[in-house]
């Protein structure tokens, strides 16, 4: 009776020990420990099938050095014998086999002692050969009294740990890799897609905020007008987040068609609608332990709005046709170019939604605000437009700087981007040999930019002048100012507004060229 007794504390054991999360050493090791403790044995081995090679995984009883061993079946006929039987089996004391553990008992220093009593249990998962549990004893007859269903019932336990053990270590390598992927996808996006460029204020303020909020997991909305970068403000905050390693799922709502939004943002059940031949999950599950972007979130239908607000507020969701609650973690980050809070007004957006997602909003400046960042930015671009080009330099013309300067960009970056690739394209068509972007070739006559100031008092272009670039940038901004001043009665605020500057930045420009005393 108390033999029992402690076998069933020993199978509780090890069926608990399968429920918690250990390394598989440790896991491995208290199963044969276990084992070994209860069972009339002097050695336990854990041996795990590899290519056809039985490799110890954890013993009981004998030597160190057998954790180094490999064990080929060819060469072993006792464990070959085991391997192909789906029963216990025993090995009598004058058996003509050679015992693979004879001398590697713990206390045999000699190596002398040989092993009289063995036997041995296949282990299988799924009716799949996985490896071999083996009892050996000095006593002959030590198992005699030892029931087959015994040895079949730790077996078991035995296969379920190498299984349970082999399931985690794969679902690590599978995290390992996708956070792998996850981060060359990231850095490849940032590369393509380039950093955020510029040294103005409004730039370095920008990156001041994504460099806060990044740190936190609070809701991120990111409003701008259309091309001024707040894809890549998302990704830059993702990147710098404690998340980075995770997956950053991005949909753009604007391209949802709302009849599958739902299931595009929760996945659902096969047969839950025509089409839905298998079980899919959503952005949602796609997005768990990382970063939810959810591009042009003002287009998304009221009629999803609700059950997103569910998602955001207690952390679950549903498949569609599915009655399960899923939770999920995410960091979401959500990007418009619209005014949500005139949508909320026009009962287009829901109000609690808003409010939730407007926990920290970043404005992306338009490209007018910060004119003094577009020789960088042309640069940047331009030194990409050589990369897809196949052209070994591109230079940009001085006064085609100060057309750039002049413009409007309703557009913002993504559109000087295009159009800088447009014109080095047709500079290079015109002269191969040395590519230099021409005014022309920027396609920017009419533009309106400058056209409000150019119909005040049409600025002459400066002739180039022999010093370089600077010098005929600083006279072409001279002359567009003095227009500016001249057709606004020297009203510094409102030549500010039609030049697209803040009225201090215009008087710092004018100061450093010299220009101050007109106010």
């Amino acid at each position: 009776m108390r033999f029992q007794q402690a076998i069933d504390r020993a199978l509780w054991q090890i069926a608990v020990d399968l429920s918690n999360t250990m390394p598989g050493e440790i896991q491995f090791q208290r199963l044969v420990n276990a084992i070994g403790s209860v069972l009339p044995c002097d050695a336990v081995t854990l041996m795990h099938l590899q290519d056809g090679v039985l490799v110890p995984m954890a013993s009981h009883g004998l030597a160190p050095d057998l954790m180094g061993r490999r064990f080929d079946p060819a060469a072993h006929p006792r464990l070959a014998a085991i391997l192909a039987s789906v029963n216990p089996v025993r090995f009598p004391a004058g058996s003509e086999l050679p015992d693979p553990f004879d001398g590697l008992l713990a206390d045999d220093a000699e190596h002398e002692m040989p092993v009289h009593a063995c036997l041995g249990a296949s282990l299988h998962v799924d009716r799949e050969l996985v490896g071999v549990l083996t009892l050996d004893a000095l006593d002959a007859h030590a198992f005699d009294r030892l029931p087959d269903s015994t040895v079949a019932a730790f077996a078991a336990l035995a296969a379920a740990t190498l299984r349970n053990v082999a399931l985690i270590r794969a679902l690590e390598q599978a995290s390992e890799r996708q956070r792998a992927i996850a981060r060359d996808l990231m850095q490849e996006a940032l590369r393509r897609e380039g950093n955020l460029i510029g040294n103005s204020r409004a730039m370095s303020r920008l990156r001041q905020e994504i460099a806060m909020v990044a740190a936190t997991d609070l809701a991120v909305l990111i409003t701008g007008e259309t091309g001024t970068g707040k894809e890549l403000v998302a990704r830059t905050v993702h990147a710098l987040s404690p998340r980075s390693e995770q997956a950053l799922v991005q949909i753009n709502c604007a391209a949802l068609p709302e009849s599958v939004a739902e299931s595009e943002l929760f996945g659902h059940k096969k047969g839950a609608f025509t089409g839905a031949t298998s079980d899919r999950a959503g952005k949602f599950e796609l997005a768990h332990g990382g970063t939810l972007f959810l591009d042009e979130i003002g287009e998304l239908p009221l009629s999803l709005q609700a059950k997103l607000l569910r998602a955001l507020q207690q952390g679950e969701i549903q498949r569609v046709g599915a009655d399960a609650i899923i939770r999920v973690d995410v960091r979401l980050i959500a990007a418009t170019n619209r005014d949500l809070l005139h949508e909320v007004e026009a009962g287009r957006f829901r109000s609690d939604l808003y409010h939730r997602l407007h926990v920290y909003p970043i404005a992306v400046p338009p490209l007018r605000e910060h004119r003094e960042d577009l020789a960088v930015l042309a640069g940047y671009f331009l030194d990409a437009a050589r990369h897809k080009l196949g052209i070994e330099r591109i230079d940009l013309h001085p006064l085609s700087l100060a057309a750039l300067a002049a413009y409007d960009w309703p557009g913002n970056v993504r559109e000087l981007e295009h159009l800088l690739l447009r014109a080095g394209l047709k500079a290079a068509q015109r002269d191969p040999e040395k590519v230099v972007v021409r005014p022309g070739d920027l396609g920017l006559s009419g533009a309106t930019g400058g056209a409000e100031v150019e119909s005040a008092s049409p600025p002459v272009v400066p002739a180039l002048p022999e010093t370089g670039m600077r010098e005929a940038v600083d006279a072409y901004q001279r002359q567009l100012i003095r227009a500016a001043l001249d057709a606004c009665e020297n009203n510094w605020t409102q030549a500010a507004k039609r030049l697209g500057l803040d009225r201090a930045n215009l008087q710092r420009l004018a100061k450093r060229l010299e220009m101050s005393g007109r106010g």
